[in-house]
């Protein structure tokens, strides 16, 4: 089967479009779960990819110990401290949860994964959440039993985990892989680096942009978080993971132009943001 190509023009015309009385209540609740002790930033990374891609209100909720208060780069986010996952945590009220940047596979991360694939809101489950999935058959079968949209984001390895296999394995034949992936989740599928699959209800796609510049730290964390936020803001998951994707690939390589070695994460949320309001202008 030869995946369709993710191109521009399609992606653009999903961007939602704005009213003139809008109001941050329109374009959803997103909540960020991970950030264990030292790993912070990639929780902090996906919270800021969501709210400059559109997220009415984002909560970020960070597992480590000395989690800050105060995103001081960003004070628009919401921050917790985990502490228990119960009923009243602020994360029930949100419509989409992206959960698994920097969290770590402690108990407490078990504990998180599984409250949060038992909630009713859509998910994308991305880094230290697709390796638990892989280490516990219980929370992979809570994965599958789930009603609502979920959307894994592992990169080869990730995947290799998921499938109980190699990296090598995978490489060789990821068509296969990302259609295996999804067909044990029950869900849709992008499988990371060079032209990026995606196993979607609407089909097998690959994606064209992007580049070797966007090797580096972070890139995954804003992708998840990018995703989340079209979902938040009433994309169905699929139409979500596309448009990120292709524009997430899109804004490194306007970086390249520039930054060929040495592009940030951080800089790539705002080359996509810009990228963003230059496809609805036109």
């Amino acid at each position: 089967m030869n995946p369709l190509i993710i191109t521009r023009h399609e992606v653009s015309q999903l961007v939602p479009r704005r009213p003139s009385d809008s109001h941050k209540g329109l374009f959803g609740t997103l909540a960020v779960v991970g950030g264990a002790s030292g790993m912070t930033g990639a929780a902090l990374l996906a919270g800021r990819a969501a709210l400059k891609l559109g997220a009415g209100c984002v909560h970020v909720v960070l597992l480590a110990d000395n989690a800050p208060a105060v995103d001081f780069i960003q004070p628009e986010l919401m921050l917790h401290k985990a502490g228990g996952c119960d009923k009243s945590h602020p994360y029930n009220n949100a419509n989409v949860i992206a959960i698994g940047c920097g969290m770590g596979i402690d108990a407490s991360a078990q504990r998180w994964l599984s409250a949060v694939l038992e909630s009713t809101a859509s998910l994308v489950l991305d880094a230290d959440a697709l390796n638990l999935l892989a280490a516990h058959p219980d929370l992979h079968e809570l994965a599958v039993a789930r009603k609502n949209p979920t959307i894994l984001t592992p990169h080869p390895g990730e995947a290799a985990r998921l499938l109980a296999c190699n990296t090598a394995d995978v490489q060789a034949n990821r068509i296969a892989a990302v259609q295996k992936i999804s067909r044990l989740f029950s869900c849709s599928v992008v499988l990371k680096g060079a032209n990026s699959l995606c196993a979607t209800g609407k089909g097998l796609f690959v994606n064209n942009t992007g580049n070797p510049g966007m090797s580096g730290p972070g890139m995954g964390d804003v992708l998840a978080g990018m995703i989340a936020a079209f979902i938040a803001q009433g994309l169905n998951v699929d139409d979500a993971l596309l448009l990120a994707v292709h524009l997430h690939g899109a804004a490194g390589d306007e970086l390249a132009k520039q930054t060929a070695i040495g592009m940030t994460a951080t800089e790539l949320t705002d080359a996509a943001r810009r990228l963003l309001h230059q496809w609805i202008s036109h």
